[in-house]
């Protein structure tokens, strides 16, 4: 039987790797937002967007992505559309999807505010760290994410 408590070096790292992610998050919000026109939730959505050759994807692609539910994505999707920055159509192959796209607008956003996210998450994740914690940090992400697909999901 497994202890039902982390140790206490497992309760560290955890917690320290929570503390890391909140506060990382939450700094990179507040810098993002006093310096462009964008929420952190719209810099994730052109990201995605703007990572694909024609700045588009299907609405399903773009929520698994962000690990969304798709009501809240259709509801940010919304707003964004009313600020310019996505525009909605209709997908040919399948009469009930959505493709959502990133605008001219959309895209001179991302394009203005990427600089300084860049150089704020070069600063305060990057500079500090040697090319070995880079890749010891790369190296235990990736065994993390593929443990996601691998334990068994309770919900779905």
């Amino acid at each position: 039987m497994t202890d039902l408590w982390l140790s206490p070096e497992q309760q560290h790292a955890w917690r320290a790797l929570l503390s890391m992610h909140t506060q990382l998050h939450a700094r990179l919000a507040r810098e993002l937002q006093a310096g462009s026109d964008l929420s952190y939730a719209d810099f994730a959505v052109l990201v995605q967007l703007t990572d694909h050759e024609d700045d588009r994807a299907r609405i399903s692609e773009l929520a698994d992505a962000l690990q969304w539910e798709r009501s809240r994505l259709s509801h940010h999707i919304k707003r964004m559309e009313a600020r310019g920055f996505l525009d909605r159509a209709s997908c040919p192959e399948d009469g009930r999807g959505q493709y959502v796209s990133a605008t001219p607008v959309g895209r001179a956003a991302i394009e203005q505010a990427a600089p300084e996210h860049v150089a704020l998450v070069r600063a305060l994740v990057f500079d500090g760290m040697s090319e070995a914690e880079m890749a010891t940090v790369i190296r235990v992400s990736e065994r993390v994410l593929d443990r996601l697909d691998q334990v068994p999901q309770k919900v779905t």
